[in-house]
């Protein structure tokens, strides 16, 4: 019987996809984040945020954040003789990460190479290269955090900063101060008290000085595999904070012993997890008794670092999204091109355009608040406000990117399926949405000057656009009131006052069409719930354009 020739690969011609979003600068795309950079005080790392983008934009890099999620952490308890080790490994994909991330500071350059604009420039390269992969960022943030904290105790800054600060990666565990580069992790809540840390039942007993041995167990402690760690802990006098190192002076390793790692939604690059300590040694930092004041920097930092988290996810999601819809055709025309898809993107790129001036405003104000009254003051509320809603924005706007691209974007080939699992992390550590709102009103009661400056902040706007200046008198009227002081209603007076915030500062410093369309959209009731239900007078071509150049 004679065989017909058939071309084998005839339905196997790809047409009508996208090209890779890869080979580009990441930074040079996003002209918010450029604009904010300058006019936050740290135009002067221009050059060091676009070397930083190339390299998040490369396939290189993209790979590895890839394979540092497909394989995750693994946690081994001993050694083949039985000995008790407590290491977790990684692929070497997540040290390439991690490397490249101390190597551009991270994790801490604004305290070893202060100048003006060191925070700013550091949450915009924080924000650039967390879109390769976001896992990482948490050791990143946990010793950016960690530093202030340390101040507290001096002699133990004049030791430990140096090497908490170095630019070299080194993830091999040794003494302090034998190592040239380390990274320090967060343990503070546990399973019967979780936000609520006062309940913490770890017992801290006097031991040598300000040496003491801790004993209990940690639900959550983030980044196992640091060098040292900041743990809350029950003292004689009460609830206190401690440095703790993961290998004593002498070499051996302190009784730190991890139980398991936490299966987790998302952030499954990164290990996180349950340990107990058994008379673990480690240095007090500050008063007994006075744990949550000597920690609570730490959290005000990483709080913030999750506002850049998120907006860095958003920013990466509608890139993912605009990038799609600039090549993919459908119904004889190319998305981009079609106006309900437009409207979509065009929502999607207010809302991160929002959270990145916001997050590029609060770096500004960590600048300044050593210096300055009303920056810190403003720091106090915009960086809460910030953590509750920039946070909570997305997941939602994850989902709207991922539908933009269809079903391609639904699976794990695309960057989207971890962009979503990670999208609702955010919003719950270092204090869920709840627990950011009343903080926000307490501190709002015993802090006037906070009030103050929110106010005084917005008011730079004012009688610039209608619905903002009657979002601001809502919020003036529910102060006034009483009203914000009633628990019941915390998350919609904060919910108001964060869009607010982020409308003052697009109308001050975004073009028309962008703040036009925010206002109208997210505080004049003129759009819908779901993105893409923007006005009918929205410029959405311009807002798409301004957001990702043709």
């Amino acid at each position: 019987m004679d065989t017909i020739d058939r071309p084998t690969d005839s339905t196997h011609e790809v047409a009508n996809q996208p090209p890779p979003l890869a080979g580009y600068d990441v930074a040079a795309q996003d002209v918010a984040l450029l604009e904010g950079l300058r006019r936050e005080g740290a135009a002067w790392d221009e050059d060091g945020l676009h070397e930083l983008g190339t390299l998040a934009g490369s396939e290189e890099a993209i790979a590895w954040g890839f394979e540092a999620n497909r394989n995750e952490p693994e946690l081994r308890t001993h050694d083949r003789f039985g000995n008790r080790i407590d290491e977790v490994t990684f692929h070497p994909s997540w040290h390439r990460l991690m490397e490249t991330a101390v190597a551009h500071g991270l994790h801490g350059a604004p305290w070893r190479e202060p100048r003006a604009g060191a925070h700013a420039a550091r949450y915009a390269r924080f924000y650039v290269w967390s879109q390769v992969e976001s896992g990482h960022g948490c050791p990143m943030s946990m010793t950016y955090a960690a530093v202030p904290v340390l101040r507290h105790r001096p002699d133990l800054a004049a030791l430990f900063e140096p090497v908490l600060t170095s630019r070299t990666y080194e993830p091999v565990l040794k003494p302090l101060r034998a190592k040239a580069g380390a990274l320090c992790g967060m343990a503070m809540t546990e399973k019967q008290g979780g936000s609520d840390v006062r309940a913490n039942t770890t017992r801290a007993v006097p031991f040598d000085g300000d040496t003491y041995a801790l004993t209990g167990h940690k639900w959550f402690c983030s980044a196992p595999m640091s060098d040292a760690f900041l743990v809350l802990a029950q003292a004689p006098d009460g609830l206190t904070c401690f440095f703790m190192p993961r290998v004593l002076p002498d070499g051996t390793r302190n009784a730190f012993r991890i139980q398991r790692l936490k299966d987790k939604l998302g952030n499954r690059s990164n290990a996180s997890s349950e340990i107990e300590l058994a008379d673990a040694l480690a240095l007090r930092i500050g008063d007994e008794g006075r744990g949550i004041a000597t920690i609570i920097e730490m959290v005000n930092h990483t709080r913030l670092d999750c506002v850049a988290g998120s907006a860095s996810l958003m920013r990466q999601a509608f890139a993912q999204a605009a990038h799609h819809a600039r090549h993919r055709r459908a119904f004889g025309a190319l998305l981009v091109d079609q106006p309900l898809m437009t409207n979509v993107l065009a929502d999607l790129a207010l809302e991160s355009e929002a959270a990145t001036a916001l997050m590029l405003r609060l770096a500004r104000a960590v600048d300044r608040g050593p210096d300055d009254p009303y920056e810190a003051a403003f720091a106090r509320i915009g960086i809460a406000l910030g953590k509750y809603w920039v946070c909570k924005r997305a997941p939602a706007h994850t989902a709207e990117a991922m539908e933009c691209l269809g079903g391609n974007g639904y699976v794990e080939e695309s960057i989207m399926p971890r962009l979503y699992r990670e999208a609702p992390l955010n919003s719950i550590w270092e204090g869920s949405g709840n627990i950011n709102a009343l903080d926000l009103l307490r501190a709002l009661a015993k802090q006037p000057a906070s009030l103050d400056a929110y106010f005084t902040e917005t008011g730079l706007a004012a009688g610039a656009n209608a619905h903002l200046d009657r979002a601001l008198s809502y919020v003036r009227d529910a102060f006034a009131a009483g009203a914000a002081s009633a628990e019941r209603d915390a998350r919609r007076i904060v919910e108001r006052m964060a869009t607010a915030l982020q409308g003052s500062l697009l109308v001050r410093h975004a073009p028309a069409a962008v703040a036009d369309a925010f206002c109208a959209s997210r505080l004049g009731g003129e759009g819908g719930i779901a993105f893409g239900t923007l006005p009918p007078q929205a410029d959405t071509r311009a807002i798409v354009d301004r957001a990702w150049p043709g």
